[in-house]
């Protein structure tokens, strides 16, 4: 069953300006999926952005972000010409901003709640604003992409063997013809073992980063729904883990086509 969500389009005004807010702190033209889900439980998103708001806005994030990016190893991979392969790297790259952003966020605010001893982390670089990237096309809806796309979507996210189906994998069905290829492109990235060995090692560094920015959290007092809990540990340990060295291995195989920065 598809996780709850509250899509952009759909945000009534008080969440749409907190949506506003998210996007221009982190530079990331869409609402990552975590918040979406989160904006469901009454009071979380709110509390939320005013725990991670001063991490975002003075530049550490950016700073912690760009040195977890650097520390991830990531298998050979060499530039491949892909059909639409600047569009898709444009897209690649905003999840990886906003994937790497809220790995290391939610790991903060895991970790800070559950009262676990930080790791000794130097302090981020604090680095200046970064420029919004390019708006991506909409986020299709699984149930309206003709079966064979939807097939090729839910199959890579069965690569995972959670319930979540990753909305990077969603979004790129905006070119059926990528995704069919995807699993052969990317063989040394979404391998199912190669998967769980990745996700292992970039929440090790990531727990590290997040510990270096845990100082900087204005954590507002409990959660205001409990139940807010279960999602922020799944996609902090894994959803987003996962995710996170995938699109740093798609930026490598799409470097012919890729923005800037």
């Amino acid at each position: 069953m598809p996780l709850a969500e509250l899509r952009e389009a759909d945000a009534p005004p008080d969440i749409a300006a907190l949506y506003d807010r998210l996007r221009a702190a982190s530079g990331v033209p869409l609402v990552n999926l975590i918040h979406r889900h989160l904006a469901t439980l009454d009071g979380v998103l709110p509390w939320l952005w005013q725990a991670i708001r001063p991490p975002l806005e003075d530049g550490s994030l950016a700073g912690a972000r760009s040195r977890l990016a650097a520390a991830i190893p990531l298998p050979p991979l060499a530039p491949v010409p892909v059909e639409h392969g600047a569009a898709i790297a444009a897209l690649v790259e905003t999840y990886n901003r906003g994937n790497l952003t809220n790995l290391i966020l939610l790991t903060a605010i895991r970790r800070a709640l559950a009262g676990d001893p930080p790791h000794p982390a130097p302090p981020p670089p604090r680095l200046a604003a970064e420029a919004m990237l390019p708006k991506p096309p909409p986020l299709p809806r699984l149930d309206a992409l003709p079966p064979a796309t939807a097939a090729l979507v839910t199959g890579l996210a069965a690569r995972h063997g959670g319930g979540v189906v990753p909305s990077l994998y969603l979004h790129l069905a905006h070119w059926p013809g990528f995704l069919a290829t995807l699993p052969v492109l990317a063989a040394p990235l979404l391998d199912p073992a190669a998967i769980q060995a990745a996700r292992a090692t970039t929440l090790r560094l990531a727990e590290a980063e997040a510990d270096a920015i845990r100082p900087l959290l204005a954590i507002p007092g409990p959660l205001p729904d409990p139940r807010a809990l279960a999602p922020i540990e799944a996609f902090s340990r894994a959803t987003i883990p996962d995710m996170v060295p995938i699109g740093l291995g798609l930026r490598r195989l799409l470097a012919s086509g890729a923005p800037p920065g």
